[in-house]
């Protein structure tokens, strides 16, 4: 599944592409995915150009401006489980499951390509930050809002492991399953420990870890597992970077003992026992 790093990644590739381009075209050949594609959607753009891109958690947000570059409304764009952008250019033909098109007047298109349909674009109208899947998203890790103490206070009487309480989006948004794993490891971390057992030295440590983590991912352009490209149709390359994600059975890195694998969450952790306590 496409995380924060493979999002972020998506943005800057297609950024100078579609920024303050007129949208001369649009077409959904499935609109059948996880939120159906709205029914007016080629209405609303077709003449429009589109504003300034942002990302929020995993979303991806396309404010969408009239002749006069006013404001009326926004596309937001969820990857889902093997969703991706990229950039084509005119007589570049569709492939199976690239499911919707925006041209634009340059020849440009942003093709949105996913197999198993898990994403969505819908329409946002009003305020992004009023959208329910928006409204109650912790802060964004790379920044300011987000720091140890955060993850210390929010984590006071909790039982819970401490993995999968960086996985909630209330408390930090955008650490998934690799990241979470990979920032443990280098915060020295057992990802079993109960939240609410770890001090506030350590949790320091650990947002730094995050902070590191992600912000090494988005340089390397995301971490290709199976389905993600970048706007541009690269791959990532932090795959190459992982110490402990997808190893298990294999030595760690730092100490060459053998990685170990459990499953919190529902979801599986690979990790050190000699290296995170």
């Amino acid at each position: 599944m496409p995380e924060l790093p493979e999002v972020e990644t998506t943005r800057r590739g297609i950024a100078p592409h579609v920024e303050g381009r007129e949208i001369v075209e649009a077409i959904v050949r499935q609109p059948r995915l996880r939120v159906p594609v709205p029914e007016d959607f080629i209405e609303r753009l077709v003449g429009s150009r589109i504003g300034t891109l942002s990302r929020r958690a995993k979303y991806l947000l396309l404010p969408i401006e009239d002749e006069g570059r006013a404001s009326t409304g926004s596309l937001i764009w969820h990857l889902g489980m093997s969703g991706s952008l990229r950039i084509a250019r005119l007589g570049e033909l569709p492939k199976k499951h690239d499911h919707v098109d925006l041209v634009f007047d340059d020849g440009a298109i942003l093709r949105y390509h996913d197999p198993r349909r898990f994403g969505f674009v819908d329409w946002l109208a009003g305020s992004a930050e009023r959208d329910p899947r928006l409204a109650n998203l912790g802060p964004e890790p790379l920044s300011d809002a987000f720091d140890g103490e955060r993850l210390y206070q929010l984590s006071r009487g909790r039982r819970m492991a401490v993995k999968p309480f960086l996985m909630d989006n209330a408390v930090v948004v955008g650490v998934g399953n690799i990241y979470a794993s990979e920032a443990l490891f280098l915060a020295g971390i057992d990802p079993r420990r109960a939240a609410g057992r770890i001090s506030r030295e350590r949790y320091a440590r650990l947002a730094a870890a995050i902070r590191e983590v992600l912000a090494a991912a988005i340089t390397q352009g995301g971490t290709t597992l199976r389905d993600f490209v970048s706007g541009t149709g690269e791959p990532g390359y932090f795959k190459q970077r992982l110490n402990v994600y997808g190893r298990h059975g294999q030595g760690c890195r730092r100490c060459n003992g053998e990685l170990r694998l459990v499953t919190l969450g529902q979801r599986a952790s690979v990790f050190c026992p000699s290296c995170q306590t």
